[in-house]
């Protein structure tokens, strides 16, 4: 399996991320689509990963300050999971983060997958929490 991970950059590219994003968040896991899809949609930078001609991930970069960003969104279709998608989503999207000057970055990872980010460096934050009616925990790393 080939997997090429860019930005995203033309609007059937994010067509094709809001439906990954409905199928695994809103379908699978019972987000309401008005809590999945909000305002930083629109400014945040978004990975996408391609298997051949098909995108199977995507992710999202939102900058807060001048060193410090959020990953948010992580998302791969179910036939692309455990085949290293979402690390190469993340590694993406931690090498743009270090191309605009952020050296930590946060993430709310749910819980069942808190062991994924963990094996790419994150540690845990604090205490675990509901967010769109999924159990979360606080994840970090400072990245250089």
């Amino acid at each position: 399996m080939t997997i090429v991970v860019k930005k995203l950059e033309a609007q059937e590219e994010y067509d094709s991320v809001r439906s990954i994003r409905t199928e695994v968040f809103v379908n699978e896991q019972g987000v309401p689509s008005e809590v999945e899809f909000d305002n930083y949609d629109e400014t945040a930078i978004h990975a996408v990963a391609y298997e051949y001609d098909k995108i199977v991930g995507t992710g999202r970069l939102i900058i807060d300050t001048a060193t410090d960003a959020r990953i948010g969104r992580m998302a791969v279709n179910e036939s692309s999971r455990r085949k290293g998608v979402g690390s190469q989503i993340l590694a993406f999207l931690e090498n743009t983060a270090k191309s605009n000057g952020i050296r930590h970055i946060t993430l709310h990872a749910q819980h069942y997958v808190r062991d994924f980010y963990e094996e790419n460096g994150y540690r845990e934050q604090g205490e675990t929490f509901v967010e769109a009616g999924i159990l979360h925990v606080e994840m970090s790393k400072v990245i250089s």
